[in-house]
């Protein structure tokens, strides 16, 4: 035999010497739920470990971050249903809770870098990323409500802000609004192929931002399309984007790499709470090695082509790594 693959396998050193992909803490964004009180934690049920988090054990936590070498975070808002409205107000309110923590975060840590979420459904008491007129989103009414929420998270000192609302026009009209109001320094990670995956329940549970009717299925993408996200983010990489982004990430590896092969922006991963959910579960019940398989789903996310994960995981990665 000329062949002999298993030479470059026979010991630890070779095969850490010979390796393709590897990991590092500085590929992870961590996603945190915020929520409003003070030294509050309260577990999401469905994501074992993950905790919303007053304002002050949220910085607490950050703190325990960056000394593992995490320096992004991503910052999700649990708002009670009274300051939830048709129009999503709340969202662009800069003394509301979601502004008041980005410029905590910064004031405390100014070197981290804050990413922020741009969707009308933690905010919305219809649950949908869009405002909804007779059982209908509006595309381009709804684009004005992301635009005033977007510049607030700015103004509180976002560094990155995320659309994850799949309103067609979106990257665009953020670009614009951000550039006008003096902040071309935000950059955009556009979540742009974002597919109506059963793998966001224990997000929605997290937020309590399911829709209150219906699904997501006219904004979000059909999980059986692959063609359709190279249109998508064809569209976001021509108006301004800094960021791809493929959500959900281990049952999208396919189109991580598709979007990897033809587009030269970094590209980004969203690993989600059910995917999550399910290597915590089986590890519980003794069916899994939980470390083992949390780093093997991680490296093959970057296997695919991944440039950044955004991941519940990343905390608890970085102490491995």
């Amino acid at each position: 035999m000329l062949r002999r693959p298993r030479r470059n396998r026979q010991s630890a050193v070779i095969r850490d010497m010979v390796q393709e992909t590897r990991l590092s803490v500085t590929d992870f964004i961590l996603p945190l739920f915020i929520m409003e009180g003070k030294n509050v934690r309260s577990e999401v049920s469905s994501m074992p470990g993950i905790h919303r988090l007053s304002l002050d054990l949220m910085l607490e936590e950050i703190q325990e971050c960056v000394d593992l070498g995490v320096q992004t975070f991503d910052l999700f808002p649990n708002l009670p249903e009274s300051k939830k409205d048709k129009y999503a107000t709340e969202s662009y309110n800069p003394d509301g809770l979601y502004p008041q923590a980005i410029r905590a975060i910064k004031d405390r840590f100014p070197d981290v870098v804050v990413m922020t979420d741009v969707a009308m459904d933690p905010y919305s008491s219809d649950g949908h990323d869009g405002i909804v007129e007779n059982g209908k989103i509006l595309n381009d009414a709804t684009l004005e409500v992301l635009g005033k929420m977007a510049l607030t998270q700015a103004q509180a000192g976002a560094n990155i802000i995320g659309p994850s609302d799949m309103m067609d026009g979106r990257v665009g009209y953020l670009r614009q609004v951000l550039d006008e109001g003096g902040f071309n320094e935000v950059a955009i990670m556009s979540y742009s192929a974002k597919y109506a995956s059963a793998f966001y329940g224990p997000f929605r549970d997290a937020l309590d931002s399911a829709p209150k009717f219906g699904d997501k299925k006219t904004y979000q993408m059909n999980p059986a399309n692959s063609r359709e996200a190279i249109i998508e983010a064809q569209l976001d990489f021509e108006e301004g984007a800094d960021f791809l982004m493929v959500k959900p990430a281990l049952a999208y590896l396919d189109i991580i790499k598709l979007l990897n092969d033809n587009f030269h922006l970094p590209i980004a991963a969203y690993n989600v709470s059910g995917e999550y959910a399910m290597i915590k579960a089986a590890a519980q019940r003794g069916w899994l090695d939980g470390e083992r398989a949390m780093m093997e789903a991680l490296m093959a996310i970057k296997r695919a082509g991944a440039t950044v994960i955004l991941t519940y995981f990343a905390k608890e990665a970085a102490r491995l790594l």
